[in-house]
C-alpha cells in the first residue's frame, strides 16, 4: 500500500506540472509555438555565427543584438496599448506572419551569398520590431487560454518550458547544420516553423474581450499604467531587477560565440552545445516553476535565483575548460529562467485585467527593452577588456542587485500577502 500511494503521489505531481495543457486553446499553441521557438533559435544561432564569421567582430555581433532588441523600448508603449485595444489572437495573427516573411527574406539573401552586414542589421531591426509586439501581446494573452487565474503560473511555465526546450534542440539541431549546408538552410527552416503555430492560432477559440477598439490617446493610456505600476511596489520591484539582469547578465549569451571560439578554440558545435547546456537549465528551472501551485511566495526566489545567476556567469567567465563550463551555463540557464519566469507570473497575477497588455510591455521592456543596451556595451567593452573580464564585471552587478532586492522582501511579501489572499478567496468562491 505504501508504494501504491508513493506511485499515485508521483504521478500526481507530474500531472500537476502539466495541468495547464487540459485547456484545449492552450494546447494547441503550446505545440504549435514550440515547433516554431525550434526554427527561432536555429535561426538566432546561425545568424550570431554568421556574424562572427563574416566579420570576426564582437562589437558587430553586440550591434546585431542591440539592433534587434531596441525597438522593443520605443515601440512597448504602443504595443500594450494595442494589446488591452485591439483582439490579441488577430495581432498575433500578423505578427507570426510578419516574422516569417523576415526569415524567408534572410534565407534568400543568404542562400544566394550576397548577404552583407548592413542587410544583417537591417532585418534584425525589423524582426525586432515585429517582436516588440508579439512578445507583450502574446504574454498577455495566455490567461484567455487557459480560463482559470490558479493555472496562469502553470502555464507560464509550461510556456518558458517550452521556450527552452526549443533553446535546447535549436542550436544542436543549427551546429549541425551549419557545418553540413551553411547557415542559410537553418533561416529556410526557421521561416517554414511558422506554419503551425499560425495553424494553431487560427484554431484557437476564445471568448471576445468586452470594451476592444480606440479608448483615448496612445501614451495617455501607456503613463496610466505606468502610474499603476509605480503605485504597487512589489511590480516596481520586480521590473527594476529585471533591468539589472537584463543590462548585465543576459549579455553572456550574446558574448558566447566569441568565448566558443576564442577562450575555448571551440567552433559551431562547442557554441551550440554551450547554448544547449544553458538550455537544458532552464527547462529545469521552469519544471521546478510549474510544479508550484500558485504564485504565493514566488517573490523569495527571484534575489536567490538573480544571485545564483550572477556567481554562475562569473565561474564560467573563469573556467577554460568546455566541461566546466558547460555545467556553469546550465546554472545560468536555471537561474535566469527561474528569475524572469517568477517575476512574469507573480505580475501576470496581480495585474488588474484592463491593464494587463500595457504592464506586460512594461515587463517587456524592462526586459527585452533593456537587453541591447546591455549588449551593445558588452561587445564594445569586450573588444577593449576581453570577454572574460566582461562577463566577471556583468555577474558582480547582479550579485549586487540580488543583494539589495533581498534587503526589500520583507516589506515585498507583506504588500503582496493581502493580493493572494483575496485572489485565493476568489478561487474557492468559484
Amino acid at each position: 500500500m505504501r508504494h501504491s500511494s508513493s506511485e499515485s503521489g508521483g504521478a500526481g505531481r507530474f500531472k500537476n506540472i502539466f495541468r495547464a495543457l487540459r485547456y484545449r486553446n492552450y494546447r494547441l499553441f503550446f505545440f504549435g509555438q514550440g515547433i516554431s521557438l525550434i526554427g527561432t533559435w536555429t535561426q538566432q544561432v546561425a545568424l550570431s555565427w554568421l556574424v562572427f564569421t563574416l566579420t570576426g567582430s564582437t562589437v558587430l555581433l553586440g550591434t546585431v543584438a542591440f539592433c534587434s532588441q531596441i525597438p522593443m523600448l520605443f515601440l512597448g508603449p504602443f504595443a500594450g496599448v494595442c494589446a488591452d485595444r485591439f483582439d490579441r489572437k488577430q495581432l498575433l495573427l500578423w505578427t507570426q506572419g510578419l516574422a516569417m516573411v523576415q526569415a524567408f527574406l534572410l534565407a534568400g539573401l543568404v542562400l544566394a551569398g550576397v548577404i552583407r552586414p548592413w542587410e544583417i542589421i537591417a532585418l534584425s531591426i525589423l524582426i525586432g520590431t515585429i517582436n516588440a509586439f508579439d512578445i507583450p501581446i502574446r504574454q498577455s494573452f495566455v490567461l484567455a487560454m487557459v480560463d482559470n487565474r490558479d493555472d496562469l503560473g502553470n502555464a507560464i511555465a509550461l510556456s518558458s518550458a517550452m521556450f527552452n526546450c526549443a533553446r535546447l534542440i535549436g542550436p544542436s539541431v543549427a551546429g549541425i547544420l551549419i557545418s553540413a549546408f551553411g547557415e542559410g538552410i537553418c533561416f529556410l527552416i526557421n521561416g517554414i516553423s511558422f506554419v503551425p503555430v499560425l495553424a494553431a492560432l487560427l484554431a484557437i477559440r476564445v471568448a471576445e474581450r468586452q470594451g476592444l477598439g480606440q479608448k483615448g490617446r496612445v501614451f495617455s493610456e501607456f503613463r496610466e499604467a505606468v502610474v499603476y505600476a509605480r503605485g504597487f511596489e512589489p511590480i516596481t520591484a520586480i521590473l527594476v531587477m529585471l533591468s539589472v539582469v537584463a543590462l548585465a547578465g543576459s549579455p553572456y549569451i550574446v558574448l558566447m560565440p566569441a568565448f566558443a571560439k576564442d577562450v575555448l578554440h571551440g567552433n559551431a558545435n562547442t557554441y551550440g552545445f554551450l547554448m544547449s547546456s544553458s538550455g537544458l537549465g532552464a527547462i529545469a528551472g521552469t519544471i521546478y516553476l510549474a510544479s508550484r501551485k500558485n504564485a504565493k511566495g514566488l517573490i523569495k526566489a527571484i534575489p536567490v535565483s538573480a544571485g545564483i545567476f550572477g556567481a554562475a556567469i562569473a565561474a564560467f567567465a573563469l573556467s577554460h575548460t568546455s566541461m566546466l563550463c558547460v555545467l556553469f551555463v546550465f546554472f545560468a540557464g536555471f537561474s535566469m529562467m527561474t528569475e524572469i519566469a517568477s517575476s512574469n507570473t507573480i505580475i501576470q497575477t496581480v495585474v488588474d485585467e484592463d491593464k494587463r497588455g500595457r504592464v506586460m510591455s512594461l515587463y517587456a521592456m524592462s526586459l527585452m527593452g533593456v537587453m541591447p543596451f546591455g549588449s551593445f556595451l558588452a561587445g564594445s567593452v569586450a573588444g577593449k577588456m576581453g570577454v572574460q573580464s566582461t562577463l566577471l564585471a556583468g555577474a558582480a552587478i547582479c550579485v549586487a542587485g540580488a543583494a539589495v532586492f533581498a534587503c526589500r522582501l520583507p516589506r515585498l511579501g507583506h504588500i503582496l500577502q493581502p493580493v493572494f489572499s483575496r485572489i485565493e478567496a476568489g478561487s474557492a468562491d468559484r
